[in-house]
């Protein structure tokens, strides 16, 4: 982890057919920017310092607590079940790589892999609202769709799973 004052060492790699955008990678603490061959140094110093610190950002570790996660399911809960539902708990796990959650309704408890933290906050409200919805419905009838459903990011972060369950598929 970088500390926002430090920097990576600096690689330009231009090329002729580039034409206006630049790109940066970190790759083995470096930081990779491929930019137009036209591009003077004067125009990429400032692009590069932008994705420096967007990097440095990136870099820094997510984290989550479940109490976080608790208050974060208590306000779904009142904000789309009028606060009607009831848990004994919700955490998160590390031994679900191909669930993104789970619930069993018959003990209240609700779990959530921990690869949805550093997913964007709107994906993992999806899958905790998801969860709870199990609690007023076990399955995934058309009822149960439509309570997830009052959800407005539903559909955008299912879409966004699915991508996501296909990149790893293609890496593994």
């Amino acid at each position: 982890m970088k500390n926002k004052d430090e920097h990576w060492p600096v690689e330009i790699i231009r090329s002729a057919k580039r034409k206006k955008t630049v790109s940066a990678k970190l790759v083995d603490g470096t930081l990779i920017v491929r930019a137009p061959a036209r591009m003077s140094a004067a125009e990429l110093a400032p692009v590069i310092e932008n994705l420096t610190k967007r990097m440095q950002k990136r870099s820094q570790p997510v984290t989550m607590s479940d109490t976080q996660l608790e208050q974060m399911a208590q306000e779904l809960n009142q904000q789309y079940f009028d606060g009607n539902l009831h848990w004994q708990s919700i955490r998160f796990v590390t031994n679900q790589n191909t669930r993104f959650g789970s619930c069993t309704p018959s003990q209240g408890t609700i779990r959530i892999s921990q690869r949805l933290i550093k997913m964007p906050k709107w994906v993992l409200r999806y899958v905790v609202m998801h969860e709870i919805a199990h609690l007023r419905e076990a399955n995934h009838s058309s009822r149960f769709w439509n309570l997830v459903n009052r959800y407005p990011l539903t559909e955008r972060a299912r879409g966004y799973l699915m991508a996501v369950g296909l990149e790893n598929l293609s890496t593994e």
